[in-house]
């Protein structure tokens, strides 16, 4: 888990200790108002802005996220989802029925009921402390969320934030192209075949995404 010790990108200091997250500028359509606010939160844990560039929710990465839901990957097109399913060796693959968006609509509600077991609040209202905790053990598969575990539902948040912050902006995340920058990736250009080999040497031409949007 990277990035785990910023503060909150946008926010303030709640009674409670916590980051006061305020909503980005964006309408969820798949998850509801809880929902949303763990994501907001979480997203914010795994990439929070730093001295290397922004964080997730700078990047739009909750409304990427969002976004993906509502799309054939969300609904899990492609993925074979009838049993058997039996839990196993690494590779034997994913071995649950739930698509993308059930296993949110699963995680989430999971993550909020330990918070508010452990803690007496929901994952948002937590301090970030008491997340980076709550998200390390879902990832080591220490809690238990039904039939879900908890490392399975870590593993699809992580790689969605991930894809949210570096993909084409045109998916909806890396907004104004702030994941390229920061990785200096020089996006959909046409050719930059000159600069694949020049090790550490810094790309100056900038990133280009593929609707020819330019940082």
């Amino acid at each position: 888990m990277q990035g785990l010790a910023g503060a909150a990108a946008c926010g303030t200091v709640s009674a409670f200790g916590a980051s006061a997250i305020t909503r980005p500028p964006y309408a969820p359509r798949f998850f509801n108002a809880p929902q949303w606010d763990f994501l907001i939160a979480a997203c914010d844990r795994l990439i929070p802005a730093d001295v290397h560039g922004p964080g997730a929710l700078a990047l739009d990465v909750p409304r990427f996220i969002d976004m993906q839901m509502e799309t054939p990957y969300g609904h899990g097109a492609g993925w074979y989802r009838t049993g058997p399913f039996v839990q196993g060796a690494a590779n034997l693959g994913y071995q649950l029925p739930y698509a993308p968006r059930d296993l949110y609509q699963r995680g989430i509600a999971g993550m909020n009921a330990h918070a508010t077991t452990r803690h007496g609040r929901p994952f948002a209202a937590l301090t970030p402390v008491v997340q980076d905790g709550l998200l390390r053990a879902a990832e080591q598969g220490g809690l238990v969320f039904d039939d879900v575990p908890s490392a399975v539902f870590f593993e699809q948040l992580l790689a969605n934030v991930m894809e949210g912050a570096f993909s084409d902006p045109l998916h909806g995340g890396n907004t104004g192209l702030g994941g390229w920058t920061m990785l200096g990736f020089p996006g959909a250009r046409g050719d930059f075949m000159d600069w694949v080999d020049r090790y550490g040497a810094h790309y100056p031409l900038g990133s280009v995404s593929i609707t020819g949007e330019r940082a």
